[in-house]
């Protein structure tokens, strides 16, 4: 079946690059790119096919339901396989669907299941796998924070928020009336609630990643991984809590021919001049983001002393502060704006971060496709500007406004980064400078610093957003109403009903322009956030470390790399 001739130009524009980050042209995927982008061929493998790379924070999860960071997705790339995976040319290639089908109003998609497919226990991945799956991550009391990214699906939505007394739309309690079916063992059938070019895309997302059925039964399946029983190209062999994680090779995988390594350790070390120390000594392969962390005071250093390896890539993701809007000071939009306007992000880039860094003044990054070109060319991120003067005199008004003659105790918090740690100094700094405010500091280890701000546990948050997909709705949907990502309670009606515009239209010019007016909401008029400048990916690699894949947004996938004879 063939889509309508506006839809495949929709697909085009929109999802050209769709690659999965956090995240997400058919072929087997047998080709491999370098991380700096460098086609190569196998001069001759290493003997020893043993990666060693660092993970800054122990992932929270190993649930894909449940997954929500950076090292998860790492880690998850390496135990998971969704319906499609995204190849070294940033495309969708067949994981465990063979090929699809589209139907011409772009509404369903039917997926053929690759029978040499199995679980690593050698039980069949089928179609009622994925459709339990989907179901497991929308249900209520599983609590997903993304399952919002299912909400695609006809009637995905309203199953999620079935017991929500807030929820406006149908509510939905027997899943069967969702829009994915098995059709047989091998044949799945996906509905959508509107035409989504970038949808293919995210079924190589990892809230769309199947999980074995025994999952539901046993308690332990994610916490021990001598319980776990995955489906992608390594399996988990050890798991020393606060050490080391390290995976194997799954000789069962349908692809294992793709697959040259043979392990994967990953030491768990915060310190980023402990882990360049290590790459140093010849104890890591590959060293920096997204998974690592290379101290930024060495970066000007590196790039004359390692100029074969040292790498600084422009990527779409964003830095920012978030504010607890519902908390003491920064319920007050003009006080939000005076924190905002009072930074001098310039120097944070040249002098902090040193990375090639680009100072913010929007959400939506570079690289995020428009209508004809980038969204980012086409609507510039002049929300405002820094301006001491201007942002004393709001906060002022702001005060008068609250009935402050001084404000309240303020904290912000950020994760354990010497990194993150730097920037909140600086910016600290400035806010006492320029404002003469001071703001307590406060670092929090990975999983405590998460649920913190899930539970807006916080003033001022530390937090960083990659795309999943190719679209500015993916920056943008998160600051809806009631998003499970949305940790600032930020709620403009206004803003969500422009959102609400760019899914039900399919014509490009109208949806970005829908979603300019949302960002000017959300920055201009009410500062929901503190944008402070766009990532880019500052990493080190060993010349004989070969195929790893760094997409668009930043994610990383080591699966398909290698290692040379040195």
């Amino acid at each position: 079946m063939k889509r309508k001739s506006l839809l495949v130009l929709l697909t085009l524009i929109l999802a050209f690059g769709t690659v999965l980050a956090a995240c997400g042209s058919k072929n087997e995927g047998t080709g491999t790119t370098t991380d700096n982008g460098s086609a190569s061929g196998e001069k001759g493998l290493a003997k020893d096919q043993v990666l060693k790379i660092n993970l800054t924070a122990e992932p929270p999860t190993f649930d894909p339901a449940q997954a929500k960071d950076s090292q998860t997705n790492t880690v998850l790339k390496f135990l998971y396989e969704g319906l499609v995976r995204i190849d070294e040319n940033g495309k969708e290639a067949p994981g465990v669907a063979t090929n699809w089908e589209v139907s011409e109003d772009g509404l369903k998609y039917v997926f053929t299941l690759n029978p040499e497919a199995k679980w690593s226990n050698g039980d069949p991945i089928t179609a009622e796998d994925f459709v339990r799956s989907w179901e497991r991550a929308l249900k209520p009391e599983t609590a997903s924070p993304y399952a919002y990214q299912l909400y695609y699906i006809k009637g995905a939505e309203g199953f999620n928020m079935s017991k929500d007394p807030k929820f406006k739309g149908t509510k939905i309690t027997d899943f069967s009336q969702v829009g994915v079916v098995a059709k047989d063992e091998h044949t799945l059938e996906v509905t959508l609630e509107n035409p989504t070019p970038y949808f293919l895309g995210l079924t190589a997302f990892y809230t769309y990643y199947p999980v074995h059925k025994s999952a539901d039964t046993n308690d332990k399946f994610f916490a021990d991984h001598k319980n776990m029983i995955v489906n992608g190209p390594f399996v988990m062999d050890q798991y020393a809590k606060g050490q080391k994680i390290v995976v194997k090779k799954n000789e069962g995988y349908h692809a294992a021919s793709d697959i040259k390594l043979s392990e994967i350790n990953m030491s768990l070390t915060s310190s980023s001049a402990s882990e360049l120390q290590a790459y140093k000594s010849g104890q890591l392969d590959y060293t920096g983001a997204p998974n690592g962390e290379i101290p930024t005071d060495q970066i000007p250093s590196l790039k004359a002393e390692l100029p074969n390896e040292f790498k600084a890539t422009g990527i779409a993701s964003t830095y920012y502060y978030q504010f607890n809007v519902n908390e003491a000071p920064f319920n007050n939009a003009k006080i939000r704006k005076a924190f905002a306007m009072s930074i001098q992000r310039q120097l944070i880039v040249d002098k902090v971060t040193q990375g090639g860094q680009i100072p913010a003044f929007g959400f939506v990054p570079p690289g995020i496709r428009g209508e004809k070109e980038e969204f980012r060319t086409e609507h510039k991120d002049d929300y405002f500007t820094e301006n001491v003067d201007e942002a004393k005199k709001l906060l002022a008004e702001g005060m008068k406004e609250e009935g402050y003659t001084t404000l309240p105790e303020i904290t912000l918090i950020y994760n354990t980064s010497d990194a993150h740690a730097k920037v909140a100094l600086a910016i600290a700094d400035m806010w006492k400078n320029n404002l003469g405010v001071d703001v307590k500091t406060e670092n929090q280890e990975w999983k405590v610093f998460l649920d913190n701000r899930q539970k807006q546990n916080f003033q001022i948050a530390r937090a960083g957003w990659s795309a999943d997909y190719n679209d500015p709705f993916n920056f943008l949907e998160m600051w809806k109403t009631g998003n499970t990502n949305n940790d600032s309670k930020f709620s403009n009606a206004q803003y969500d009903k422009n959102l609400e515009e760019t899914v039900k239209t399919a014509d490009a010019a109208a949806r970005m322009a829908a979603f300019a007016d949302a960002e000017k909401i959300l920055i201009q008029d009410e500062m929901g956030v503190l944008p402070i400048y766009y990532y880019t990916n500052v990493s080190l690699t060993k010349p004989y470390l070969k195929g790893v894949q760094l997409d668009f947004s930043g994610a990383i996938d080591f699966t398909r790399a290698y290692l040379e004879e040195k």
